[in-house]
């Protein structure tokens, strides 16, 4: 039998008392006062053997509905996508996998390159001048991006689009009330940000403007005014973009953004119950010197031989405590390559197709919903996901579905109250006409 790890025998336990000076476990502990060690039992299962263990973890895990085993149209931020095989072969090389910090370059060029190429990548995407070696999440990367949009203006408030996430929204709450920067919600109006509500809300005290592209409705917000409208008042406008639908979007550093954040959960990584995922951070030039987390720079040695390290730290670890600019300093290094594995595997020319047939399926979506009497609010162009009103709760709908092997959508009733009895359907391009068909189909029977 393989075994995972070699167990403590009894001999080994005395070898390790004896080495230390004491004869029992008990007398290890003897200076602890008695009335304040556990005396009871844990109220946990007896010990089983490893092949009893393993076999009711099995029977556990298979209660999961993933999406191996159903049809997801579950999206709201974490996504179905094609995965090429050859991502899990090259992050499970044991260089990438056990690689962790590369503070010592002349041993680490091999995963100081794949930053480097997953930074080149995303800069490409977004149309920025430089990109980071990668953040947590996509949340997080923009609650980053909103600090240092106050930190470099030195304003107190940041505005943010109502069609954001609201769970990237309340990691943005988060951060600034460590801070002391006041968050506003910027209405949306027909499923996109209400321009002339941004032009009453922004003053001489706002920091930055936060929206998201295409946002959470599937909604593609039309950027360039937005941004108009943030620099008219001095302000860093500020995208959560989707990097896969920056395969046929223009990108936002062309239409304005000075910050461009976003979760390449989208290239390569596995849905994985909501994490870990990737996030990455893109600005302008003139922002470089406050980018959060790690930059990895090409550089050649003595020899004129192309090498990379680490530059431009902006943690109180490598630099002066008060010339930082973020606590973060690690990055999803593993998870990064995994995406950009997937980025060249797909190309320029897959990646745009990847993004072409989400928009195709999507609208092929839509129209099916509409044929079956569906009504689907926000006409706009979308991206991934529409938003379907049902006569149902949308939970106690899911639940019909999952008995038919399909993960329904997102109950938008669950974050905003006017949108009760609302779905957000996401449709990626994994997705088949009949397996659509049969998601209409089965809502249209709940929904009678």
């Amino acid at each position: 039998m393989k075994h995972r790890y070699l167990p403590m025998t009894e001999q080994d336990k005395q070898e390790m008392l004896d080495r230390i000076g004491v004869a029992t476990i008990d007398e290890l502990f003897e200076d602890i006062p008695e009335k304040v060690r556990f005396q009871g039992s844990y109220n946990i299962k007896p010990a089983k053997s490893e092949a009893a263990l393993m076999k009711e973890l099995a029977q556990l895990a298979s209660k999961n509905k993933d999406t191996a085993s159903n049809v997801s149209f579950l999206g709201a931020g974490v996504y179905n996508h094609y995965k090429p095989v050859i991502v899990d072969h090259v992050i499970s090389r044991s260089e990438f996998y056990t690689a962790y910090t590369p503070y010592q370059p002349e041993i680490s060029q091999g995963e100081l390159q794949a930053i480097f190429e997953f930074q080149t990548m995303i800069a490409e995407l977004t149309g920025m001048d430089i990109a980071n070696s990668s953040m947590y999440d996509g949340g997080t990367a923009l609650a980053e991006a909103g600090m240092l949009a106050a930190g470099h203006t030195r304003r107190g408030k940041l505005l943010v689009s109502g069609t954001v996430h609201p769970e990237y929204h309340d990691v943005v709450k988060m951060y600034a009330t460590g801070q002391s920067i006041e968050v506003v919600t910027i209405p949306a109006k027909d499923g996109v940000t209400d321009i002339e509500a941004l032009k009453g809300l922004i003053d001489d005290q706002t920091a930055g403007v936060i929206v998201q592209y295409p946002n959470f409705f599937g909604q593609i917000e039309n950027l360039q005014p937005l941004a108009d409208i943030t620099h008219d008042a001095k302000g860093l406008f500020i995208v959560s973009a989707n990097p896969l639908a920056l395969g046929v979007l223009t990108p936002p550093g062309k239409l304005g953004a000075d910050i461009t954040v976003g979760d390449a959960q989208v290239f390569g990584i596995a849905e994985a119950f909501g994490g870990p995922h990737c996030g990455y951070f893109a600005v302008t030039n003139k922002l470089m010197r406050k980018v959060p987390g790690r930059l990895v720079g090409e550089t050649v040695d003595q020899e004129g031989r192309r090498g990379y390290v680490l530059t431009l730290q902006a943690r109180e670890q490598h630099i002066r405590r008060d010339k930082a600019t973020s606590n973060i300093c690690s990055n999803q290094a593993l998870l990064a390559l995994a995406s950009s594995v997937a980025m060249t595997a797909l190309g320029k020319q897959g990646m745009q197709e990847m993004a072409k047939q989400n928009i195709v399926k999507t609208r092929f979506a839509k129209n099916a919903f509409e044929a079956a009497g569906f009504e689907v609010v926000f006409q706009g162009a979308h991206f991934n996901e529409i938003v379907v009103k049902t006569n149902h709760n949308v939970t106690e709908l899911n639940k019909a579905l999952i008995e038919k092997g399909i993960i329904g959508g997102f109950d938008l009733g669950r974050v905003y109250p006017e949108l009760e009895n609302h779905a957000l359907i996401a449709v990626t391009e994994i997705r088949t006409k009949e397996e659509i068909e049969q998601l209409v189909a089965e809502m249209g029977a709940y929904n009678a």
